[in-house]
């Protein structure tokens, strides 16, 4: 019985303290965003527009590194397919007033914040473009290393939700085309 109340005390601790640690890492606002220089590798996107997002679409991006600038920018060196040719772009997202909040001119006006991340394995982004009188959305999951654990897409699928996304406008980026792999 006392071994049985021990290991019962022991599992009750640990998924405490895993919870503490859970809560404590990921971040949705305060962000400090030198933390989220270096490579990165798209694992998914989301669209309410797909043509955007699908294969030559504007929207369709694979994240190689991501620079904190010292104003504040941050500067993403993307893989783009032109022409069926993956060709490296350098795309700088100006640091507004507010916290985790960029803008960019492409194709129109965009914002783009962070809705989420812990830095270390995971980093989300999303995308308002205004084009023509038309808005799109697009949130991208970014990841340290090439393939991320389930429970992240599952956070994502989380993430995509809120804003008003299905699973039915999600795409898996690892097993896209062949940008990603280089």
């Amino acid at each position: 019985m006392g071994t049985t109340l021990l290991l019962l005390l022991s599992l009750w601790l640990s998924l405490a303290a895993a919870l503490e640690f859970d809560n404590r890492a990921v971040m949705r606002g305060d962000y400090n965003m030198a933390k989220v220089s270096g490579v990165w590798h798209s694992i998914s996107m989301a669209s309410d527009d797909l043509k955007r997002i699908e294969e030559d679409g504007d929207l369709r991006v694979f994240v190689q590194t991501i620079q904190h600038l010292r104003n504040g920018s941050l500067r993403f060196n993307f893989l783009f397919k032109v022409q069926g040719e993956c060709v490296p772009v350098d795309v700088v997202c100006k640091k507004t007033e507010k916290n985790g909040e960029y803008s960019i001119a492409y194709e129109g006006e965009n914002k783009v914040t962070v809705p989420e991340t812990d830095y270390q394995l995971y980093v989300t982004f999303r995308l308002q473009n205004l084009r023509n009188g038309t808005e799109t959305q697009v949130l991208a999951l970014y990841g340290r290393i090439p393939q991320l654990d389930p429970s992240f897409l599952n956070r994502f699928k989380n993430i995509c939700k809120k804003y008003g996304l299905s699973s039915q406008n999600i795409i898996n980026m690892t097993k896209q085309d062949d940008c990603f792999s280089k």
